[in-house]
């Protein structure tokens, strides 16, 4: 098989184990608890490692903003042979219980992003799947730290006219957080028969300013910096249960 066009690798490349991201230089930091680390490829919005973690081999994939590029990723990943994907991310929280670096992990998404859509209607449900669901649940029940389970909403921008509307109107009804990939990851992932989950760290207190909020996260805070280290460890570790 030649090297897919985006991601720039071939299936004799890509683990069957992967962990998505949104960010580039999360790549990097993911890969510092890894060992055996090599660069794969990095084009436009991919940067790929493969490391390796507790004797499991572990593709890494940086996948930019939104769904259209995590959908790209997603299938090319597929056609170089990953079987389970988990992203780990970063959210802002809907609900004002969670604190920032506090993780939610999605049980399943509200799909308020188009890039799904265009494969099947919203009708169609975005979920998780259950066996990473216990695997990540088994682990975190073992951590000093909160964390949540329950439902996010993926969209395709911070900055609609509405946007205070859809915050109070998706926080009555119990959403946990926002991103803007879940929901196309859970559902794309499904379609294409991978096993899917979703782990993603809280970047913006609910209602604070969306910029305030990211740039806090730039700039290195410590709750949130802690907060994707054990993201990125939970999903580690429960790959390395998969590939046990």
């Amino acid at each position: 098989m030649s090297k897919q066009p985006h991601i720039c690798v071939d299936e004799n490349q890509v683990s069957p184990y992967v962990i998505v991201c949104g960010e580039p230089d999360r790549v990097n930091r993911i890969v510092e608890l890894m060992d055996n680390v090599e660069l794969l490829a990095e084009n436009r919005e991919y940067r790929v490692f493969n490391g390796v973690y507790k004797g499991t081999t572990i593709t890494i994939c940086s996948t930019g903003i939104g769904a259209p590029s995590m959908i790209i990723a997603v299938e090319e990943l597929k056609l170089c042979g990953a079987t389970h994907v988990i992203r780990v991310g970063s959210a802002g929280a809907m609900q004002d219980h969670i604190q920032l670096g506090e993780l939610i992990v999605a049980e399943g998404a509200v799909r308020d992003e188009g890039g799904s859509k265009a494969y099947i209607s919203s009708a169609y449900p975005a979920y998780a799947s259950f066996a990473l669901l216990k695997e990540i649940s088994h682990f975190l029940e073992n951590q000093s730290v909160k964390y949540y389970f329950g439902v996010v909403r993926s969209h395709d921008s911070f900055y609609t006219d509405e946007e205070d509307q859809l915050c109070q109107y998706w926080n009555k009804k119990g959403i946990l957080g926002a991103d803007m990939e879940t929901s196309a990851l859970f559902t794309v992932g499904r379609l294409r028969g991978l096993q899917v989950a979703s782990i993603l760290n809280n970047v913006v207190l609910y209602q604070q300013d969306v910029k305030e909020g990211v740039n806090q996260y730039v700039n290195d805070n410590k709750a949130m910096m802690n907060g994707e280290r054990l993201a990125a460890i939970t999903a580690l570790e429960t790959l390395c249960k998969q590939g046990a």
